[in-house]
């Protein structure tokens, strides 16, 4: 039987909505997305995420900074190399996906115009197909 561990701070404060806006890094975004994925299947885990994400978004009075698509598109990186290779905790997961405390990630799918626009906040919007091929 797989043990599961005990959340994180950062991803305990993020599930309950007492997470302070200004203390949520990148590092932490990978890190509850990581924890969530490990925890529950894609589906339930991007409901969880998005649901967070909007509720920080809008304590922090910037509910346009939400964007379904580079949510969802980041996600789903991390859900796919998770079942790629097993690691025991975030930090090992980290250490064999350092690209992933960049961005810059999902420039391989997505130019910066379509990635920011304003349909992509609340639309998930399918990857570029001139770059995905």
């Amino acid at each position: 039987m797989e043990t599961i561990r005990p959340l994180s701070p950062v991803t305990r404060d993020f599930v309950d909505g007492s997470l302070d806006p200004a203390e949520f890094r990148h590092a932490d975004h990978v890190r509850v997305a990581y924890e969530l994925l490990a925890r529950h299947d894609f589906v339930d885990a991007s409901a969880i995420y998005v649901e967070g994400l909007r509720d920080l978004t809008e304590r922090a009075g910037v509910p346009e900074k939400a964007n379904l698509t580079i949510t969802l598109a980041f996600l789903s990186v991390i859900a796919e190399r998770m079942a790629a290779v097993e690691t025991e905790t975030c930090d090992a997961f980290v250490a064999t996906n350092p690209d992933l405390m960049s961005m810059a990630v999902l420039k391989n799918w997505y130019s910066p115009e379509r990635l920011h626009s304003a349909r992509a906040r609340t639309v998930f919007l399918m990857p570029e197909p001139a770059r995905a091929g």
